[in-house]
């Protein structure tokens, strides 16, 4: 018996439904959104294992380094420093964890006194967008994981109307 077509196409669509709800929109080259119908997708901090360790490299046209512990007590905790000849200009303290399914990012920046730059009890916060094997979508931030000592990030900044995603290159300091 051969079945009409239209029914196939309706099942076929119907199968893709689920999977479209779970892919991210583009809003750059590099970093993704969710469409208003999305759900975030599920993520432990397994998933963010190739983070851990310390890393240095260039942002903004300066210096950083970067480091992140290893998951213990249900979080990952990084901390940032972006400096030149002249000193430290900002510092992160950043905590991953894992809330309602999917990986939460909290980032606090700090002037170079330590001046904290939110108000006392906020931050920013960024939920996970898109999880792929080798790249972690926050929104305004992701990191793509190329290879064992290299990762690429690109931040998301706002001028006007426009949006401007800046990279920061990650290479993976030799252990001591």
């Amino acid at each position: 018996m051969t079945l009409p077509a239209r029914p196939i196409r309706s099942v076929v669509i119907l199968m893709l439904t689920p999977l479209m709800l779970l892919a991210a929109e583009p809003q750059t080259e590099h970093l993704y959104r969710l469409a208003d119908d999305e759900q975030h997708p599920e993520a432990t901090l397994d998933d963010a294992l190739w983070m851990v360790g310390s890393w240095t490299g260039t942002a903004f046209g300066k210096r950083f380094e970067e480091v992140w512990n290893a998951p213990s007590a249900g979080s990952m905790v990084g901390m940032f420093k972006l400096f030149d000849e002249s000193g430290a200009s900002m510092y992160e303290l950043m905590v991953m964890t894992v809330e309602d399914g999917t990986l939460s990012l909290k980032i606090r920046h700090f002037g170079a006194d330590f001046t904290a730059w939110e108000e006392k009890d906020e931050d920013v916060g960024l939920k996970l967008v898109k999880k792929e094997d080798d790249a972690l979508h926050f929104g305004t931030l992701s990191f793509y994981r190329r290879g064992s000592d290299r990762i690429d990030a690109y931040v998301l900044f706002e001028n006007g109307d426009e949006l401007i995603e800046r990279p920061i290159v990650y290479e993976r300091l030799a252990s001591p």
